[in-house]
């Protein structure tokens, strides 16, 4: 698991946008990296939708928000129209940042048991340090715990 106050496990993945993007280029402003199991799945979509519903808070605050999960670019693109998001979402196919950021775990599901992401959301700062880290977050009024966790001064 990725501790408050450390770096920020840099990686590249391709967004939605057929970009690659890495994290350490956005040094400069606050970061809100938010990993979701599957696009278009009632969780996940009310996730999102609370993220776009707040953008204009988020973009006050400097912050860039990008969205994880193991969906292909083309699935983003298809989630992304159909819901209005106006965040970039990466495609992490082979799940290898969601093992980095310790989120990649064991599910068991009306018993049975399969590997996926544990919903969990990363405030990193402008300098690129885990600001805050929160594992297994309901998507009921994440963005507002998400704003309120963003740095001061950012």
């Amino acid at each position: 698991m990725i501790r408050e106050g450390e770096a920020a496990p840099d990686f590249t993945l391709r967004s939605d946008a057929g970009e690659d993007i890495t994290l350490s280029s956005l040094r400069g402003r606050p970061v809100v990296l938010y990993f979701y199991p599957k696009d278009d799945t009632p969780g996940c979509t009310k996730q999102a939708c609370t993220f776009r519903d707040a953008y204009g808070d988020f973009e006050e605050r400097g912050a860039t928000i990008l969205g994880v999960s193991r969906d292909s670019e083309s699935s983003h693109v298809r989630f992304k129209e159909k819901y209005g998001l106006p965040f970039t979402l990466l495609a992490d196919l082979e799940h290898e940042v969601a093992e980095q950021y310790g989120v990649w775990v064991e599910k068991n599901t009306y018993g049975k048991k399969s590997m996926g992401i544990k919903r969990s959301t990363f405030v990193i700062d402008a300098e690129g340090n885990v600001a805050r880290a929160m594992y297994g977050v309901s998507p009921d009024g994440h963005a507002d715990q998400v704003l309120e966790a963003l740095p001061v001064g950012s």
